[in-house]
This record gives structure tokens, sequence and C-alpha cells, in this order.
């Protein structure tokens, strides 16, 4: 299976439209989405993903700042490579709604510290007697 990925990470890198795939979905921007930031039809930004054209050197300089890579990696692939955030985005979460549940059941077990320690008292006042 990591044979198959990696053959397909090498493939999706093999050209300019392949490297700005990868780099556009590693920051989980839609085509759309990344069309609008550019100020271009998404029709245009689909034919430089599918290789049928190129975007002029200030397009591309603008495509490598939005997506966080070299310019010079979305043209021949040399540099560093996208590192994608969206496991990390999904890991935020699942760490925000861990600390969510820990709070509430912390509170809960406060709540039934208080009751228990009241009933404590109440027998141990009434054994006092």
């Amino acid at each position: 299976m990591a044979f198959i990925e990696e053959s397909n990470h090498e493939s999706m890198s093999a050209t300019l439209g392949g490297r700005l795939v990868r780099a556009r979905e590693s920051q989980n921007i839609t085509r759309s989405q990344l069309a609008r930031r550019l100020g271009v039809n998404t029709t245009t930004l689909k034919a430089w993903e599918s290789d049928r054209s190129e975007p002029r050197s200030s397009r591309l300089a603008m495509l490598a700042g939005i997506l966080n890579v070299a310019p010079t990696w979305l043209l021949v692939g040399q540099g560093e490579e996208p590192v994608s955030h969206s496991g990390d985005a999904t890991e935020l979460l699942r760490i925000k709604e861990s600390i969510a549940s820990l709070r509430e059941q912390a509170m809960m077990i406060a709540d039934e510290l208080e009751v228990l320690g009241g009933r404590l008292e109440s027998y141990q006042s009434f054994q006092d007697n």
C-alpha cells in the first residue's frame, strides 16, 4: 500500500499541474477558492492543473505564496514539498473535543463530591449526637 501511495505521490508531482493540485490539496483549498483568490476563472485554474496551459510568472508567484511553496517547487519540483495541514486541523478538533468532555466530567465529579461531602457531614453529625 505504501508503494502505491508513493507512486501516486511521485506521478502527481511529475508536472506543474500535478504539483499545483498537490499543493492546493495540502492546504485544503478548493479549486474555486484558489481561483477566486488569484482572480482567475475556475476553468483557467483547471487548465493549469491538467497541464493544458501554464500560469504567467506573476500568477505563479501568487500561487506559490498562497499555497505556501517555493515557485521553483511548482515549476520543476525542486525544493521543499508541501506539508498537509488537514491532519493537524482534525487532530486539533479532537483535542478540543476531548478537553471539553474532560471539563464536563470534572464538573460532574466536583458536583458529586460536594453532594457526598454534605451527606458525610450529615452522617457524622448524626453519629456524634
